[in-house]
């Protein structure tokens, strides 16, 4: 048994789709999440910039103790892996377990990729999949205004401004002929219903928050790395920018609410 919180860490907010499902999976676990709203988003950076960035963060959760770490980002996932696997703890992203999802659910070998412009040009979730399949068609798709928009709180389908974004960015997948889809960043899931209404009833569309929650869980259990049963909860976030604008964004991520903490890091 291990005590110890699980540490979540993303850009900004969106990495808080993870933690609803790692609270799902997990629901005695206790957490430590960190969101870095006061640079997001990382998706626009460069892969040097980025790289730093997930350094820091890293280094903040190591220092609440933590026993595991999910990097909660498409982008950070898909360029800083090897800083995370360094780490003297555990190291979880979401690009494997979402590109295994994708592979065990395309039926016409045809899956689309929506990501950051870092994620995109990364080519990690092409990579991940064509090592598992190389007969399977990719087509991404870089959405940088997704994570903005739901930043903000604009997720509705009914919304015109999140119809005609998400219409724009999708058309070329949609005219691929995916029958699968990958959410690449966990920001994305907040705007799947306005995905699947472009995208139409026979696309799945693969949740990367809800594949890396699960691949944490099902490591965590299979190495004993669970907390005691009788452990009592606990759960904290951490921002660095204004903690009134997360407690409110964070309602719709999780569906229900909590406090968050802001912290001034001098970052190295």
């Amino acid at each position: 048994m291990d005590n110890r919180p699980i540490g979540v860490f993303d850009s900004g907010l969106g990495g808080l789709t993870a933690v609803k499902e790692l609270e799902k999976v997990l629901p005695k676990e206790s957490l430590v999440y960190f969101g870095d709203t006061g640079r997001v988003p990382y998706g626009s950076r460069s892969r040097e910039v980025v790289r730093r960035y997930a350094r820091q963060d890293m280094d903040f959760l190591l220092g609440h103790g933590v026993k595991a770490v999910l990097a909660a980002c498409g982008t950070v996932s898909s360029t800083a892996a090897d800083i995370g696997a360094r780490l003297p703890v555990p190291y979880f992203d979401v690009v494997a377990p979402t590109a295994r999802a994708a592979v065990m659910a395309t039926r016409n070998r045809r899956i689309g990729v929506l990501g950051t412009s870092a994620t995109i040009h990364s080519g990690s979730y092409a990579h991940v999949i064509q090592q598992i399949d190389k007969g399977i068609e990719v087509f991404p798709q870089a959405c940088p205004l997704f994570v903005p928009l739901t930043e903000n709180g604009f997720i509705s389908p009914e919304d015109e401004l999140v119809r005609i974004v998400v219409e724009r960015y999708l058309e070329p997948v949609r005219e691929a002929g995916v029958d699968t889809v990958i959410l690449g960043c966990t920001h994305y899931p907040l705007l799947s219903e306005a995905i699947g209404h472009v995208m139409g009833p026979g696309v799945t569309l693969i949740n990367s928050g809800k594949e890396a929650a699960n691949a944490l869980a099902a490591a965590l259990e299979e190495t004993g790395g669970l907390c005691a049963p009788e452990e009592e909860r606990s759960a904290e976030f951490y921002v660095t920018d204004a903690p009134e604008n997360f407690s409110t964004v964070a309602q719709l991520f999780l569906g229900h609410s909590v406090e968050g903490i802001r912290v001034d890091i001098t970052f190295d």
